[in-house]
């Protein structure tokens, strides 16, 4: 059934051969994500300074509060891109943005109403700060939670679902798609800039209420775009999630555990054959790893499948396509470890960086006062440098005078980079915390005369950290993929900086607990860093930095890199799987 564009019947109804709706769609799936890239960023990236300047958090709960908010948006992320696969399409997932319309109107009225926030502390003297009521936590916990639950909306699926709106068949589609990420990482870029420094100076230096009342208003301003064009989209109907497919192959797998494979013969396994959406060359090679999970596609007994040539029972009998798929997710494991020990650094400069921003000179000239969030736009501006300086100089310009066809740096090389990177980065951090510690107390003040420049190396590096280790293995992860699992990439790649994010709130309580004994000086914990030993915290994850440096050297790396794509083997008494032409690692 075609439907003509102009029209809006229900997305389920729609062939999916319909023309697609090209850039009359686009326009509004950029306006939609541009504004509510726009509130997100407003919100996060200064959510530390609001908890610090408005709810007098401090030390351990401030951070903790902070890193489990964080790991739950990106879980809710992950949540949502699985919910748009298997049961809604991407308008009806769009409805849970609307969870963060009303988080960011709760957050907007505790700033709007003092009742709300706790009384102000004295302004330095942070020891008098008077802590908010249970019920005024509860009361911003709720918006913040909101907020979460939100980000499993249009977020995970927006780009996947712009790519759905040209024809990928032609070349003008492909050269549209191509136009159409261009577009969507400017928009993306605009959004981060006036976020990151306009709307940020709004909160700090001029108003909490309408800092916040800004971004509350551009998510309204992104879903009212979404939804007046919704009659321009392309819908596709839910295909279903591999994830499903991975417990049933894990079931299967147990529940045949006794079958021998060793011998080979007269073993034959279930070959579910091509699907419309996934043609032979997107499967995979039948890899030589993993093999207890051969036995969940193995025919024990011919019952198994019926008079179609399908499974009776999918949580007995998998296809050798769905148990390559579950290979696949854990033969990136090791990548995706070590992606998780780079992403504990980033996460400590939009904590613990802030908050030693709190007591460092930020004046600039006169009258000037840096806001402590705008430290996160050095990061944001070494990524972008990086990038341009690798794609426009180091690969174009290299390359004709060093007359070589490819002078990219290799996956590993990034990654291995980017640790190194993430390491040098808490060493920088504890030396500055170490001075700006040192100074203060020579002058027995609470503010720091060192100024809040001091940071920026940490904060560059930081941001190093992610051109370099965040890419490639974003990068990693998506090549590694089979075509039919590519959205999977994504979503394991929010779990990492979820895992990323609880992990650090768990190593600060353990430090904390461990270092707060009632005599010395803990390393963590308070609302003066001045009495604390942050320095030894940076240096302890910096030595979790080596520890993850010697990890991917000497066993990721030789595990998910060292195989190289080939011919799988025919193996006496198997069936031979036709079009199996995908990478194996192991």
């Amino acid at each position: 059934m075609e439907i003509g564009s102009h029209s809006h019947p229900s997305p389920r109804t729609l062939s999916q051969s319909k023309k697609p709706g090209g850039w009359r769609a686009i326009k509004y799936i950029l306006g939609n994500e541009s504004f509510e890239k726009l509130a997100s960023i407003s919100l996060v990236s200064n959510i530390t300074v609001y908890l610090r300047t408005k709810y007098n958090l401090s030390g351990i709960f401030l951070v903790n509060t902070v890193m489990i908010w964080s790991g739950s948006t990106n879980l809710s992320s992950i949540a949502g891109a699985i919910v748009s696969d298997v049961y809604w399409d991407v308008p009806h997932s769009s409805v849970r943005t609307i969870f963060t319309l009303l988080g960011m109107g709760v957050v907007t009225l505790t700033a709007g109403i003092p009742d709300l926030r706790p009384p102000a502390c004295i302004e330095g003297d942070y020891s008098a700060c008077v802590e908010p009521e249970k019920w005024q936590l509860g009361f911003l916990f709720t918006g913040l939670g909101l907020v979460a639950l939100g980000a499993g909306g249009i977020r995970p699926c927006n780009i996947a679902f712009g790519a759905d709106q040209f024809d990928t068949k032609t070349e003008k589609g492909r050269a549209q798609l191509e136009s159409f990420f261009n577009w969507w990482y400017f928009s993306f870029t605009i959004a981060l800039i006036i976020a990151l420094t306009g709307v940020i100076y709004v909160q700090t230096n001029v108003s909490w209420t309408i800092g916040y009342a800004i971004p509350t208003a551009c998510l309204a301003v992104s879903i009212t775009i979404f939804l007046i064009g919704m009659s321009t989209y392309i819908y596709k109907r839910p295909q279903g999630t591999v994830f499903a497919d991975m417990a049933k192959v894990m079931v299967a797998a147990y529940r045949k555990r006794k079958i021998d494979l060793t011998s080979g013969d007269g073993v034959v396994f279930y070959d579910g054959g091509e699907s419309e959406s996934e043609s032979k060359s997107s499967k995979t090679i039948k890899a030589d790893r993993f093999k207890c999970l051969d036995k969940a596609a193995v025919i024990s007994d011919p019952s198994e499948v019926d008079t179609q040539s399908m499974p009776k029972d999918g949580w007995k009998l998998c296809s050798v396509q769905q148990v390559e798929n579950l290979k696949c997710l854990f033969g990136i494991g090791p990548v995706w470890v070590s992606g998780v020990g780079c992403f504990v650094v980033m996460d400590q400069q939009s904590t613990f960086g802030i908050l030693q921003s709190f007591q460092m000179n930020r004046m600039l000239g006169k009258s000037f006062t840096i806001p402590p969030a705008w430290m996160g736009i050095s990061s944001m501006v070494a990524l972008s440098i990086w990038i341009f300086i690798y794609e426009q100089i180091y690969v174009k310009k290299f390359k004709k005078i060093l007359k070589k066809t490819d002078l990219r740096m290799t996956m590993q090389q990034r990654i291995t980079t980017g640790i190194i990177m993430s390491i040098l980065c808490m060493v920088v951090a504890g030396v500055v915390e170490k001075k700006r510690k040192e100074l203060a107390l020579r002058d027995n003040t609470l503010v720091s005369s060192l100024h809040v420049t001091a940071l920026l190396p940490q904060f560059i590096l930081s941001g190093l950290t992610e051109a370099f280790a965040a890419v490639a293995i974003m990068e990693f992860f998506t090549i590694q993929m089979p075509e039919s699992m590519r959205s999977v990439a994504g979503s394991i790649f929010f779990l990492s900086l979820s895992i990323a994010s609880y992990l650090s709130s768990f190593l600060v309580n353990v430090i904390h607990s461990v270092t707060d004994d009632g005599g010395d000086m803990p390393w963590l914990g308070g609302n003066d860093l001045n009495k604390n030993k942050l320095e030894y915290y940076y240096y302890f994850i910096a030595c979790l930095g080596v520890l993850n440096l010697f990890y991917f050297t000497f066993f990721a790396r030789s595990m998910c890199f060292a195989a190289k794509v080939k011919k799988a083997p025919a193996v006496k008494g198997h069936r031979r799987i036709p079009g199996f032409t995908g990478p194996a690692f192991f």
